[in-house]
């Protein structure tokens, strides 16, 4: 049985009464011990990794919050009432200042140390890289020298590039 609960909720937020650790459909879930109804189930966080293909490669970005020498592709948060794949665009402009289209579902992982269910796309971009806040440094990777990394962005890189290879070529 696994176990997806959270230190929080201690008490329940409908009633205040204590809650409980209960097993329920084969995980451990904190519920209100005067059952009222409340159960927390901790889904996962849906989060978008996008591979950004550029004229010259994919682009991995350095996010400040990161140890030194750390590098990704680009990820974002769902908005309310988002499509995945609308994230996937909207982030790409928004982290990189690149123009995006034509995203492409590559498939789904779990990030389980944030409790996130990322959600992986690969896009065309073109224009002038620039950088928001979160990040503070890039660098571009010739599609035929990007390799995969043992995470779960790292996991769709590899996925990508061993089964769905490159998007066609940017004219």
């Amino acid at each position: 049985m696994s176990n997806y609960s959270t230190p929080i909720y201690d008490y329940c937020p409908n009633c205040g009464a204590k809650t409980k650790l209960q097993p329920v459909d084969g995980h451990v879930i904190k519920a209100c011990s005067a059952r009222c109804g409340f159960a927390h189930f901790n889904n996962p966080t849906p989060v978008v990794a996008v591979i950004v293909e550029t004229p010259d490669g994919v682009v991995l970005a350095h996010n400040v919050a990161w140890p030194a020498g750390i590098f990704s592709i680009i990820t974002g948060f769902v908005d309310p009432l988002e499509l995945p794949e609308q994230t996937a665009i909207r982030e790409t402009e928004e982290e990189l200042g690149l123009k995006a289209y034509d995203a492409k579902f590559i498939g789904h992982y779990m990030f389980e140390q944030k409790n996130q269910l990322i959600i992986a796309y690969a896009v065309k971009a073109q224009g002038k890289i620039k950088m928001n806040h979160e990040l503070d440094e890039y660098k571009v990777i010739p599609v035929h020298k990007l390799k995969g990394w043992r995470t779960a962005t790292g996991e769709a890189v590899t996925d990508w590039v061993n089964n769905l290879g490159p998007l066609k070529p940017i004219s």
